[in-house]
């Protein structure tokens, strides 16, 4: 035992020397190297050698940070940086289309993101920089979160600030030439897609001094699918109010809808840098890196619209319901158990008709559509910067420039179906007719297709036949975003180790910032609303089959599965010949009929309800003080400091007067002072208690602070109408921790965190009120100024009512969206769990079973629930008969129930557990990662409560083999069990509102070392 004892002391040691002789951000090498002096060293590689030097990083601190290191060069334990993020304790991530995007530090998805210590920005209008699904981890070293910030760290964050970190190139010990070819195949994309990277860098002592050069390049593709069916039972059917009745009132169907979701990235990236650290001490460097991607959005979908309306409601036999809790929310005057409600399980929707406006309408309508669009951005980070010394002072000189221009372009179409075997459309009835639905919802899914055997059902044949498909509509937009930053900061420390018992150095700083962001949209929708529309047979040459394998996730049998739309690849790649085609079919239509019955398509024009333009510069000073000191047997560091930053703002967007557009400029300015302090104690030699306490702040999104309102001629969105009096969210933050060090790659540690937040930025929404008639209908007030609540939308046509209205005059009131300062404050508390340790230290013992080790960690955390700020959910007081009420103390809000605004994105229990073997040749390692639900806040929400996103969780692995010191052979897998993402109403295992059937993929991957 005194043996490994020993060992282990030599190993901690060497990864000590390493690190300071090193630069900070060297890659991942080994931390020793076997000698005659000293035979018992053991030389560790692989995932323990990445291990150690991180735990190595992390120990040696200032302050409360984690530390991933690659296992190799481009080598993070996973391809996508949020997925490598998830493995760090405190932190969830969440996924679109089973790809991880969406970051949580503690909770908190307002963080910071730098590469290399230098601000990136966003490809939109938000504060957290680069896209994480921008940066392949090939181009990454490692990376850091910092949890606790000192004087230094640049304000921004509430959870923390993740810093990616590339290679450096004179940290090598040797000349380095390294590429990696992969592929990956997603099994529900049915795609298999090409991974490749490449690392040169070298090293050359000159008579100036010693040059370093690391370049790194890759391509890669993704494509990703997911499977999204959708059921909305948001409407309620009272006793006696239609022939679907029952004697209880129930949640009715409401919309159907089956989505194919597709997601296609192509990214190159490219990283540079350069170093010269000269003869006198002095290093001047360059980094630089190019990011271009382009991500591509296709979409096939085939739904049932018109449900919600009469003719269905009185065509309908509900064949089963279920009882469900709703559970309880936090009202105006405590907790509100909302009780029980039946909510329909299955049935069918039969063809119904009714007179509106003169005119015959026909539901359940059978529509088919796609939405297609692209993400197409290049952005770039610069940095240009010095750093020398003296004796005493070390001055550090740099200027960096981040930007992002983004362009998204999209067009999309919606088809018909008119049905055959229903009443044909003509001048005296709305332009569709009827298709009969079937639908049944079976614990955790829903299924729903053509209900078979009615007259009105159709045929194989007949969905197939483009004569039976009639356009709808055509929509093209173009949002362009441009996002900046250039900064300059210079930085002295001055050590004064000599001159005082305590403080050890103190070090001052000024950084300035320039930020520019801003935002243009063009947009054109072209609604058909003839009954004698072009036909599909026009436009063959654009129609093909939608998706038919909506049940590969789940082997559902209840699906649509024949059904036409227009081509996604053309619509992408094509989207002119989209739009001549059906200028073509427009033109032929109305041949046929000797008379112009329908207009060209329009073109696509500028929102200037959708335009800003903000500038924003600060200017952050701060000074720091580093100490040191022993106290009997335990030895003390830490830092303390404050950091003063001022912000001159002015925001530019346009406002509508009476119909006149003009230009609405507004403009703010505030200052703050920030203290934080940091304090590290080594009350044993393997035994480390760190505290901190530090403020911090952070400023709106851009979008949020847009003096300008953003339009849709739909009644479904809402519109966003910005705000620029939000003044910036005020975080405290208290941490402390309990790090047991026992060998260098294990830990054992307990870490309790709280914050304090005031201002908190939140989105909030005024939903229009939506009376239900005696039959069932909704009837939405059409006419300004909206008393029963949301804003008047003057662009939304009739056609595009949905079920919200029968009036036939443009307008309507629709949901209003924006973002206050939240009234009082919230707080988060939580307790960090971690845990690493593998068996090397017993390789006598254990021969090759001592390749093993695990990491664990576990995350609980909880927010107070005290905001002054609720959500009315008026619909929920109708259903249920109850009011958030209290007799002593009426209000406007008596009649409703009341739900309190809580943080979104934040999971109480989450953990993730990592089984690893690195012996032989051999790395493997196997993930399993859990998170609790979560509410998120997308917009409109259903009821006017955000939706639960429920409990789930992955499994990941990978296998990697050294063939000999130049070849690695390895296959990865993501998502193996397959999980689902699956949203509730309300509360999680309340009502089930949309899930998301998500990829399984499998990489194999090739790597040389030359």
């Amino acid at each position: 035992m005194e043996k490994h004892i020993m060992n282990r002391k030599n190993v901690l040691a060497a990864a000590i020397a390493v690190a300071i002789a090193g630069s900070s951000s060297s890659f991942a090498q080994s931390t020793q190297n076997n000698s005659a002096e000293d035979p018992e060293v053991i030389v560790v590689t692989g995932i323990r050698d990445a291990l150690a030097s991180a735990l190595n990083e992390k120990r040696n601190a200032s302050s409360l940070v984690e530390v991933i290191k690659a296992e190799d060069i481009g080598k993070l334990p996973d391809q996508n940086l949020a997925e490598v993020l998830e493995n760090i304790t405190g932190v969830q991530i969440d996924r679109t289309n089973g790809v991880g995007t969406g970051v949580q530090i503690r909770g908190a998805s307002e963080n910071r993101v730098e590469i290399n210590g230098i601000s990136t920005v966003t490809s939109g209008s938000g504060r957290t920089g680069i896209s994480f699904e921008d940066l392949p981890a090939a181009l990454i070293e490692s990376l850091e979160v910092i949890k606790t910030p000192t004087a230094k760290t640049i304000e921004g964050s509430v959870g923390g600030t993740i810093n990616l970190r590339t290679l450096r190139g004179t940290s090598l010990k040797e000349p380095l030439a390294q590429f990696r070819v992969q592929a990956e195949r997603s099994d529900l994309a049915d795609a298999t897609t090409p991974r490749i990277s490449g690392t040169l860098g070298n090293n050359w002592d000159t008579d100036i001094g010693k040059v370093g050069v690391v370049v790194t390049g890759s391509y890669a593709e993704l494509n990703v699918a997911s499977a999204n069916p959708r059921f909305d039972r948001d409407r309620v059917n009272f006793p006696g109010s239609s022939n679907s009745s029952e004697a209880f009132p129930f949640l009715r169907t409401q919309f159907l809808d089956q989505p194919l979701n597709a997601e296609d990235y192509e990214t190159k990236n490219f990283t540079a840098s350069f170093e010269l650290v000269t003869n006198n001490d002095v290093k001047v460097y360059f980094d630089a890196t190019v990011n271009d991607q382009v991500r591509a959005r296709t979409n096939s979908r085939v739904f049932f619209s018109g449900v919600g309306g009469n003719p269905v409601i009185n065509n309908t036999n509900n064949t089963g319901f279920t009882t469900i809790d709703l559970g309880s929310v936090d009202g105006r005057f405590g907790t509100l158990d909302l009780g029980e409600v039946q909510a329909v399980t299955s049935g069918v929707l039969g063809v119904g008709s009714e007179v509106v406006g003169g005119r015959d309408r026909v539901d359940p309508n059978l529509r088919t559509g796609n939405n297609n669009g692209s993400r197409i951005t290049k952005s770039n980070v610069f940095a240009l910067g010095s750093e020398w010394y003296t004796d005493k002072l070390k001055f550090r000189a740099e200027i960096s420039h981040s930007d992002s221009d983004t362009n998204n372009p999209s067009l999309n179409s919606s088809l018909d179906f008119i049905n055959p075997n229903s009443s044909q459309p003509s001048a005296d009835t709305f332009e569709d007719n009827g298709t009969p639905a079937i639908f049944n919802i079976s614990g955790e899914t829903f299924e729903f297709g053509i209900a078979p055997g009615l007259p009105e059902t159709p045929t194989t044949q007949q969905l197939l036949d483009p004569a039976n498909y009639a356009i709808r509509s055509i929509g093209q937009s173009l949002t362009e975003r441009e996002a900046s930053e250039t900064a300059a900061r210079f930085d002295v420390d001055y050590d004064i180790s000599e001159r005082s018992s305590f403080f050890t150095n103190i070090g001052a700083g000024i950084r300035w910032s320039k930020i520019t962001n801003s935002q243009n949209d063009q947009f054109v929708n072209t609604p058909f609303g003839n009954f004698n529309r072009p036909r599909a047979n026009l436009f063959t040459d654009i129609v093909r089959p939608g998706a038919n394998n909506f049940n590969v996730v789940d082997s559902r049998s209840l699906f649509i599965e024949d059904y036409l739309i227009i081509d996604n690849d053309i619509s992408l790649n094509n989207p002119q010949l989209v739009i001549d085609s059906i200028y073509q079919a427009i033109a032929q239509n109305n041949a046929n009929l000797g008379e112009t019955v329908n207009e060209a398509l329009g073109s696509p024009v500028v929102q200037t309800s959708a335009f800003f333009d903000i500038d924003e510069e600060t200017l952050a000073i701060y000074i720091q003080g580093d100490f040191e000191k022993e106290l009997g047997e335990v030895f003390i560091t830490g830092n303390i400091g404050g950091r003063y930053i001022t912000t001159d703002q002015s925001a530019t967007g346009t406002q509508d007067v009476d119909g006149q557009v003009a230009l609405n400029e507004q403009s703010t300015d505030y200052n703050f002072f920030l203290p934080r302090f940091n304090i590290s104690a080594e009350v044993t030699e393997d035994f480390i208690v760190r505290a901190g306490i530090g403020q911090d702040i952070r400023r709106p999104d851009f979008d949020d602070l847009s003096p300008s309102a953003n339009f849709r001629d739909s009644a479904t969105a809402p519109v966003f109408i910005g705000n620029p009096e939000l003044v910036p969210e005020e975080i405290w933050s208290y941490d402390l921790s309990f790090e047991y060090y026992f060998s260098p790659s294990s830990i054992l540690s307990i870490g309790f965190f709280h914050k304090d937040r005031e201002n908190l930025l939140t989105p909030v929404a005024d939903e229009p009120a939506e009376p239900i008639g005696a039959t069932g209908q909704v009837e939405r007030d059409v006419t300004p100024p909206c008393e029963g609540g949301g804003i008047f939308n003057p662009i939304v046509q009739p056609e595009n009512f949905n079920v919200f209205s029968t009036s036939t005059v443009p307008g309507i009131c629709v949901a209003r969206n924006t973002t206050i300062n939240a009234q009082g404050s919230e707080t988060q508390t939580g307790v960090e769990l971690a845990a690493q340790y593998d068996l090397s230290a017993f390789e006598d013992q254990l021969g090759w079973a001592s390749g093993f080790g695990v990491i664990a960690n576990y995350t609980y955390q909880r927010f107070g629930a005290s905001l002054d700020e609720f959500r009315t959910a008026s619909f929920i007081s109708d259903l249920l008969g109850r009011t958030d009420s209290d007799n002593s103390t009426p209000t406007l809000d008596d009649d409703v129930v009341t739900a309190r605004v809580n943080l979104d994105n934040l999971s109480e229990n989450s953990f993730n557990f990592t089984l690893f073997y690195d012996k032989h040749n051999l790395n493997a390692r196997v993930r399993y990662t859990w998170r609790d639900s979560f509410t998120q806040n997308r917009g409109r929400t259903r009821f006017n409560i955000p939706p639960v996103i429920g409990a789930r969780g992955q499994l990941n692995m990978s296998i990697n083999y050294d063939i000999n010191e130049h070849w690695t052979v390895g296959v990865e897998g993501v998502n193996l069990t397959r999980e689902d993402r699956i949203e509730w109403c309300f509360n999680e295992g309340a009502l089930l509102c949309e899930q998301s059937l998500a990829d399984r993929r499998v990489t194999f991957g090739v790597t040389a070392r030359l």
